[in-house]
């Protein structure tokens, strides 16, 4: 009977470990390293527990919370630049739809100092970070960082210690002596201590997953980039270059396997050629300096006026041309014959085609420019491929030739097709640009309506009621054109609602966020779970608000049960913080379903508490936290603790539904992406409250 009570008293313990944990994954530590007689480097390292991550210095706006070091002012030393930081994993984040710099095992910040006197100092910093692994983040944490700066030898040579890698960990025998290392433990409590332990985690690592986004990613790029080599054929400066390379082959080749050979080293030529641009644009920028670009605002608007002029030209004002004179260097070339002259028949269609293929050409580049790494050379490669493949088949066997459409003023429509489809695209860059800067100039609904007035007039060309130059006269409409227009009249329809706050998940990611618009949900009125509306000035109960999913919410505790209380319904604690990327999954793709916003609407409280609010407490309201003994600044330290010393936690998204004695209804639960999984647990804990 003891070996039982032993056996479950050892599965409770197990269980509270597993379901309520405080997690330190981070560990910080701090040294120094000697440049010269008076310049020093402040080193702060970070040695982060398996997956598990934490973001880069610089961060775009709206989204999760950067690394962010400071030093307190001292008249001793100066700081020389800003802190360095080392190379980590670039993506794009799907979720925040932007491109965001993590780290994982390790990251290393690094500060040089000068000194400005001749005695040595004490220099005191602080780190702010928040940590997040695949399932979950933690609220910021704010670590001491500390570095004892010896006194210059007097009379010494200056000694230039070689600088390393970021990355590195050792140090020369110059400067041994002077090395400190202060470790310095994020969280220490007595609750951690008890609590503390390695939970075994059933999800994919965060780099894992971004391992295989990044691969997703080059996969649709170059599926992309193929359609638009395919595009690109159905111009009316390539499509009738067909035939002439047929003809050329044909007669150049004596026999048929002679044809076949001299076609497939045209097609492979053409790839080289184009291929060769990509790898261009990838060395000459770096396979991680357009990625970071991406969310720089003069990259953001040269592309976009960059595209506008591509579409213009598209859509007929002017043409944009090589020099003649390059083309007639290239045709002599032609004429040599052989593999060289092979080779320059594929540069001459380059550069030929290039009025029409340049522009197109030049969108991917931007495209896959602002994704980073190798993508232009994987964008060029789909490209071409798609570009040759037609051009060595034909060429090998001409007999297909009979199978093709003859040139006419459908070519034409093509090339303005790609010119509308640039012009909307280059807004998306002008978007980015108003978005970092917050300028409020490129709203939702102004975006929207662009694109509406943007494929309104497509439509109406392709039902050819406008002409543009170059344009033959409309006798009739095929029906592959009216096809087509009926499609582009449905997409631009489809966008309307978007003006009133549609969410319009076919382009989600396209137009700026919901929330940045003038009225997510029309002027002057908040859409209801129900589809109802109210007028703005509806009155809440004291101290509520609309959060997401327009669910009532509460952000104080004490507020939100007094409510809880007097309305008769028991209290679901939503432990989450702004910058939590799996918090906004909860809220978008579990709440949203309509069972569980049912219940979340009329049978509980909600009480939202931001971990990572970086409001100020109000005054009176200061306390020394318990666990750290310092002073809490923050209204979300203050949630962060309340977290930690009541729930033995301090992750989030956790949840906690609880009844007005303030006790637990049932065990609070973190993220649970299932749908069903969640809706019992929901429901479990309501119906223990009316019990």
């Amino acid at each position: 009977m003891k070996k039982i009570y032993l056996f479950l008293l050892l599965a409770s313990v197990s269980l509270a470990s597993v379901q309520s944990q405080i997690l330190d994954p981070v560990k910080w530590s701090t040294s120094i390293k000697k440049i010269s007689k008076t310049e020093y480097d402040l080193i702060s390292k970070a040695t982060i527990e398996v997956k598990w991550h934490l973001y880069s210095q610089v961060v775009p706006d709206n989204g999760p919370l950067p690394t962010n070091l400071t030093f307190e002012e001292n008249s001793a030393y100066k700081l020389v630049g800003k802190a360095k930081e080392s190379k980590g994993h670039t993506v794009h984040d799907p979720v925040f739809d932007m491109v965001i710099t993590f780290f994982e095992n390790t990251a290393t910040f690094t500060q040089r100092i000068k000194l400005t006197g001749d005695k040595g100092t004490t220099v005191k910093g602080e780190v702010e970070f928040m940590v997040c692994d695949d399932t979950r983040c933690l609220p910021p944490s704010y670590i001491d960082l500390v570095f004892k700066i010896p006194a210059p030898e007097k009379n010494a040579e200056t000694a230039v210690t070689p600088e390393t890698s970021d990355n590195t960990e050792t140090t020369d025998a110059a400067t041994e002596n002077i090395e400190e290392v202060i470790v310095v433990d994020s969280v220490k409590t007595e609750v951690a201590k008890d609590t503390l332990q390695a939970s075994s985690e059933k999800s994919f690592s965060v780099v894992e997953q971004n391992k295989k986004h990044e691969k997703k990613g080059l996969w649709t790029i170059f599926l992309v980039a193929f359609l638009f080599g395919f595009t690109a054929l159905l111009t009316p400066c390539v499509f009738p270059m067909i035939p002439m390379t047929v003809s050329f082959f044909t007669k150049q080749s004596k026999t048929r396997a002679a044809g076949i050979k001299n076609a497939i080293i045209y097609g492979i030529a053409i790839i080289l050629i184009y291929v060769f641009l990509g790898a261009v644009v990838t060395w000459f920028f770096g396979a991680d300096a357009l990625n970071a670009l991406s969310t720089n605002v003069w990259f953001n608007v040269g592309f976009f006026l960059l595209l506008v002029i591509f579409a213009f030209s598209f859509l007929g004002a002017f043409e944009i041309m090589l020099p003649n004179s390059w083309a007639n260097k290239v045709d002599k070339q032609a004429d040599r014959g052989g593999l060289i002259g092979i080779f320059f028949m594929a540069l001459a269609l380059a550069i030929v085609s290039f009025s029409c293929t340049g522009p197109i050409v030049g969108t991917l580049l931007v495209e896959a420019a602002s994704k980073g790494g190798i993508a232009p050379f994987v964008g060029m490669f789909g490209f071409s491929l798609a570009l040759a493949l037609p051009f060595a088949l034909f060429a090998a066997f001409p007999g297909w030739m009979n199978s093709l459409p003859k040139s006419g003023g459908w070519l034409n429509t093509v090339k303005v097709f790609l010119g509308f489809l640039e012009l909307a695209l280059a807004f998306k860059f002008l978007s980015n640009a108003d978005l970092v800067l917050q300028l409020h100039w490129l709203e939702r609904e102004v975006f929207l309506a662009i694109w509406i007035a943007v494929f309104g007039v497509l439509a109406l060309y392709l039902f050819g009621k406008i002409q543009l130059p170059h344009d033959s006269p409309v006798t009739h409409i095929s029906v592959g054109r009216l096809s087509l227009g009926l499609i582009v009249l449905a997409f631009t329809i489809y966008l309307i609602p978007g003006l009133w706050g549609a969410p319009l998940k076919l382009i989600s990611g396209f137009p700026p966020p919901m929330q940045y618009s003038e009225s997510s949900y029309g002027v002057g009125y908040t859409k209801l779970s129900d589809g109802s509306s109210v007028s703005s000035k509806q009155e809440f109960p004291e101290g509520s608000h609309l959060g997401p999913q327009d669910i009532l919410s509460f952000d104080d505790y004490d507020t939100g049960l007094a409510y809880a209380k007097k309305v008769g319904k028991p209290v679901l604690i939503d432990f989450t913080g702004y910058a939590c990327v799996n918090c906004r999954k909860m809220e978008e793709r579990v709440w949203s379903e309509p069972k569980i916003l049912k219940l979340l609407h009329e049978d509980v409280v909600l009480i939202s508490l931001y971990v990572d609010d970086k409001r100020p407490l109000p005054k009176g309201e200061e306390v020394t936290s318990e666990i750290s003994g310092k002073k809490l600044r923050y209204i979300g330290q203050k949630w962060s603790e309340f977290q930690i010393l009541k729930y033995k936690a301090n992750a989030q998204p956790f949840y906690v539904l609880m009844g007005h004695d303030e006790e637990n209804l049932i065990d609070p639960v973190g993220y649970t992406p299932d749908i069903e999984d969640y809706y019992a647990w929901l429901q479990k804990g309501i119906g223990a409250f009316k019990k």
